[in-house]
């Protein structure tokens, strides 16, 4: 049903076309007089509903329940009483029918009448629930009534109360049902009075952090009774609460995903982050004994971090009413602040310290575990040097055969292979991949290769442009670490993983504590090459890699995010849904589900290794497996 000019009234032609709509499954959303809308987006057991005084109307109130798919908001005058009691009984009598039952849930904010004058507000959420006095409690209501009690504000639990009313309204206002209704229609109403923590009356302030973490609590608590609800008393049988999720989000989600989606695809952190001149520094560390600090040379930045940031704060997130997708919008927003302001830091102090905002520390526990492995695995410093090996060439032709097998399942790839002289070993930029002119990747490692680099990092980008988000394919906040453990299980899964290369990612773990520890670049050189004994080259690459731009923590991603990802698979995690796109373990829950809320498709490219039941094998091995340093004991010892 199309927007239209807000009605004066609501005629029984307007509640006929709702009823209609809702009969066929076809979405509702009209104005009402007024003020308000009514918003039903398909066939749905219960409807939330905020009815306010056009006087003083709290928008924040009414974007209470707009997250829901299906809520009510009006507007309190008197001559629309009965017309909106009209259209409240035919939209919940049309759905009841469909469902067997109906679930009717008003919430509005509590009248502060105390004035408490402190500078310390008290912001603890209070709700009151408010229940027929001949209804028996329910499972929906004490459903309702757990949830809002797990809702926390600045380390302050819910207060909830359920009170029996002779009336379920809001003060000044009539019922929407009457008894009678209720029962003919097998509905039941319940009304949540709402404590407005996010406002002080006393000194005129607002708390925009206090009022997104009550809507984001209120928006799972509904969610969750209008679940049990449909499950307990309809002949509705959801899987899961996530069903009753929105599905079509508003224009203003895509607009703010494209928005910033542009900023993050205006400039590459890594390569603006990695030196140009590797290959010079390199000869010239070597020449001049390993004793002096090689000089890096970056390339010119190609944007403003100010312009940039700008463009993206001035992005606007407030009108983004899905509290699930709020949340993924705010925090790559604060992600690619943290980058730009490293980008303007590159080559400073500071530089590492944004670093360990971006990436994070290393932990002790980690630290450990990575000497473990670096004392219990051979060095093997001679390990390849008879043993064929791909140079940039060759391994190019085979990382575009492995592209045009993935093209076979998705035309709309269109991955380039770059050498470039100006990359250290290979990279993948933009859906892209960068070889390094001076790459030499040993035969047995190079489909190990090809699966990190073009069966995760261009197959993820690739799903992830495919769904309706284009954060997918850029990458939500904090992807980088399931990312790469990923990428090294895919490593595992084409057979290619060995003991040689855990050893590399954990003496990546080594060199990273030690920067951050205040090690120079010399201490840790030679600390990698001597203690640990990897080759010369080798050593440097590993710490190059680290003190890159200032001091760079992510090569310590790459064991955390295996280590994860172990854990994940141990816990019974699919794989399948890690590949929708390049997304961090925080969001795997969300990823799950907005595909069960119908929001993401089905992933078009389902690397090589997905399709081999050697692979599949080794994947149910791995389900076994508890700890880095386990699955390091079970490989091949190349």
């Amino acid at each position: 049903m199309a927007p239209s000019v807000r009605p004066e009234s609501i005629t029984p032609a307007f509640i006929q076309r709702v009823c209609t709509r809702l009969v066929e499954n076809r979405p509702v959303s009209r104005q009402l007089p007024g003020w308000g809308r009514l918003h039903i987006e398909r066939q749905l057991p219960f409807l939330c509903v905020n009815r306010q005084s056009p006087k003083n109307a709290d928008v924040r109130a009414a974007r209470l329940i707009t997250s829901q798919p299906s809520y009510l908001l009006a507007s309190g005058q008197r001559r629309l009483h009965k017309e909106l009691a009209q259209l409240a009984y035919r939209a919940a009598s049309t759905l009841s029918r469909i469902f067997g039952g109906f679930l009717v849930i008003e919430i509005w904010t509590r009248r502060e009448t105390e004035q408490v004058d402190t500078e310390f507000p008290d912001v603890q959420p209070e709700f009151k629930i408010l229940v027929r006095r001949q209804e028996r409690l329910s499972s929906t209501i004490s459903i309702l009534g757990e949830r809002l009690q797990l809702i926390e504000i600045l380390k302050q639990r819910a207060k909830v109360d359920v009170v029996s009313s002779a009336r379920i309204r809001p003060q000044g206002f009539p019922e929407l049902f009457s008894s009678h209704q209720l029962n003919d229609l097998n509905c039941q109403v319940l009304g949540l009075e709402v404590k407005p923590v996010y406002r002080n009356e006393t000194f005129g302030e607002s708390y925009p952090l206090v009022y997104r973490m009550l809507r984001r609590g209120l928006f799972r608590a509904l969610e969750q009774t209008a679940y049990e609800f449909a499950r307990s008393s309809t002949t509705h049988a959801p899987s899961h609460y996530y069903e009753f999720g929105r599905r079509a989000l508003v224009k203003a989600v895509w607009t703010c995903d494209r928005q910033i989606a542009d900023v993050s695809s205006a400039f590459d952190f890594l390569l603006q982050a990695t030196p140009v001149n590797s290959r010079q520094a390199w000869s010239d560390f070597r020449r001049r004994r390993f004793e002096r600090m090689p000089d890096f040379i970056y390339r010119p930045a190609n944007v403003s971090p100010r312009f940039l940031k700008r463009k993206l704060f001035a992005i606007p997130l407030e009108r983004v009413e899905d509290p699930v997708v709020g949340r993924l919008l705010r925090q790559k927003q604060e992600q690619l602040d943290r980058e730009l302001t490293m980008l303007s830091d590159r080559e400073t102090a500071r530089f590492r310290y944004g670093s360990l905002q971006l990436y994070g520390d290393v932990s002790e526990e980690m630290q450990r575990e990575a000497e473990q492995l670096l004392d219990r695995i051979p060095p093997h410093s001679r390990d390849g040097s008879n043993v064929h090996s791909l140079d940039a060439n060759q391994f190019s032709r085979m990382a575009r055969d492995e592209i045009a097998h993935l093209r076979e399942q998705h035309p709309d790839l269109d991955a380039q292979v770059n050498i470039r002289d100006d990359v250290q070993g290979l990279m993948v930029s933009h859906g892209n991949l960068f070889v390094g002119s001076g790459v030499n990747i040993p035969s047995f490692r190079a489909e190990a290769a090809i699966q990190h680099e073009v069966g995760t990092h261009i197959a993820t980008f690739y799903n992830g442009r495919a769904q309706p988000f284009k954060l997918l394919s850029t990458g939500l906040a904090d992807y980088e670490e399931l990312q790469e453990g990923l990428a090294v299980v895919a490593e595992y899964l084409s057979g290619g993983l060995r003991r040689r290369r855990m050893r590399l990612l954990a003496a990546r773990v080594i060199a990273v504590r030690m920067m951050i520890e205040g090690a120079t670049f010399i201490e840790t050189f030679r600390a990698i090459h001597r203690r640990w004994e990897f080759n010369q080259h080798t050593a440097f690459t590993i710490t190059m890699r680290v003190y890159r731009g200032g001091g760079l923590t992510k090569d310590a991603v790459y064991m955390r995010g295996l280590g994860r990802l172990l854990r994940h698979l141990r816990n019974g995690g699919r794989i399948e849904s890690l590949l929708v796109g390049k997304i961090g373990f925080a969001h795997i829950p969300i990823i799950e589900e907005l595909i069960i809320r119908g929001v993401l498709h089905d992933v078009p490219i389902r690397p090589r290794y997905m399709n081999s039941p050697a692979a599949m094998e080794r994947l149910e091995r791995l389900r076994g497996i508890e700890s880095v340093s386990e699955l390091a004991q079970r490989l091949e010892k190349k």
